[in-house]
Parts: C-alpha cells; sequence; structure tokens
C-alpha cells in the first residue's frame, strides 16, 4: 500500500494479486466494490474530509455497479435482464445511443447502480470505523513511511481473520466488465 502519487492526479496505490477469475457472484463484486471504496472512506474518517485522489475506483466501482444492474441481470427490481453497456462507440452519426429500454428503466437502472455504490461505501465505511485502530494506526504509519508492504501491515495490525477469503478477493481488483 502507497500514498505515493503514481501519476499527477492519483495519490495511492494499492496493489492485489492478480488471478484469473471471470465468472463472480453477486457477493464477489459487491466485495470487491467495497475494497474499492475503502480508500475514499478511510479518507473521510481519518481527515473528516475527500479529495479526488479517489476518482479511479469511482470509475470502477461505478462501471461495475452498472454492469450487475444492467449488463448481469443482478438486480431484483430490474430483474432478469441484460443490456450492454453504452460507450461512446455505441453512438450514431448525430452522437445520440440508440439503448434498447425505455428512459423509465434508464431511470431505474441509474437509480439501483446509485444504491448498490451508496450501499457498499457505507458497507466499508462501517467496517473501517469497526476498526478505527487499526485504520489510524495504518494511516499515521503510511503518513510516516508513504509506502507499507504485506509484511508492515501485518506487524501493524496483526494477519487477517479469513486470509483465503481475502486472498480471493484481492484477485484483480474488478474483471472487465461489459468488455467483448
Amino acid at each position: 500500500v502507497s500514498i505515493i502519487p503514481r501519476t499527477s492526479v492519483k495519490l495511492g496505490f494499492a496493489q492485489f494479486s492478480p488471478r484469473e477469475r471471470k465468472i463472480l457472484t453477486k457477493d464477489e463484486m459487491f466485495d470487491r466494490m467495497c475494497m474499492l471504496l475503502g480508500g475514499r472512506a478511510a479518507e473521510n474518517i481519518i481527515f473528516g474530509r475527500v479529495t479526488t485522489g479517489a476518482e479511479d475506483d469511482l470509475k470502477k466501482v461505478t462501471k461495475s455497479a452498472y454492469a450487475q444492474v444492467q449488463l448481469y441481470g443482478m438486480s431484483e427490481s430490474v430483474g432478469p435482464l441484460s443490456f450492454p453497456i453504452m460507450d461512446d462507440s455505441k453512438r450514431n452519426e448525430f452522437g445520440i445511443y440508440k439503448k434498447p429500454f425505455s428512459i423509465k428503466l434508464q431511470h431505474l437502472i441509474d437509480q439501483e447502480a446509485s444504491k448498490l455504490v451508496s450501499k457498499a461505501y457505507f458497507t466499508a465505511e462501517n467496517i473501517l470505523k469497526a476498526n478505527e485502530e487499526k485504520l489510524r494506526k495504518l494511516a499515521s504509519s503510511l503518513l510516516e513511511n508513504e509506502m507499507l508492504s504485506y509484511e508492515d501491515v501485518i506487524r501493524l495490525i496483526g494477519p487477517p481473520k479469513f486470509p483465503k477469503q481475502i486472498v480471493e478477493l484481492a484477485d484483480h481488483v474488478l474483471p472487465n466488465v461489459g468488455e467483448s
């Protein structure tokens, strides 16, 4: 884990062990969203404010939420339907998307994706608040050292309660959802 900027915009970086896995459950996708929102939630808890540093994480979380609702049929309100994720390549010559669903359904998809992201953020925030002492140790050490190895993290807060599950969750930040 590092707070050393990797580009001019990003403030931190966490690297996970890559693993190939294409099929994910709804719970696994939600857990990944919580992990991605952990940095932003930690900023809010430790500093009482959020910054632009989580931009990339927010993009990934938003993409995942829309994929779950619109592509993978994982929303009870929308139902087991699958519609392609729209990107700029799907615009017609007038710059307009030809969507295979109504405006009313688009609003429902937007609401469901937003609710899913909010739920993941509050879950991440609650987990961090329940472990605030450990979070503050990590934050203090990161501010002092700027980078922590896995061993440093273990030394500061101890081993994970569920190592196998955590490794499986952190196998790859997000699959390439919505891409062909």
